[in-house]
């Protein structure tokens, strides 16, 4: 595999952690009535990779999944990934070839 998509890989598998904990802590403070976790930071990252990972974590917690707004933006920053990815394998080939 080349450096690149170590790089891109390691990057979405990070940033994917990192969105699936927070929506199952945002989950959790919602339950207890604690301090929550802007909007604004899962779309942000979302947009910078973490959309898998908030996505996967709105289904696991069931949490903002009914909030279309919501999972409309995380879905547009998910298929923007998705283009780039493909974008990048037509660019420099897929990682295991």
């Amino acid at each position: 595999m080349n450096t690149i998509w170590d790089f891109a890989i390691g990057w979405l598998v990070f940033t994917g952690l990192v969105g699936f904990v927070l929506m199952g802590l945002d989950k959790h403070r919602a339950r207890s009535a604690g301090w929550r976790i802007p909007e604004r930071t899962f779309f942000t990252l979302a947009l910078l990779g973490g959309a898998f990972g908030v996505l996967a974590g709105s289904s696991a917690f069931h949490h903002k999944n009914r909030k279309g707004s919501f999972m409309g933006v995380v879905l547009v920053c998910a298929a923007l990934w998705v283009v780039g990815l493909v974008e990048l394998a037509r660019l420099i080939g897929l990682p295991f070839t």
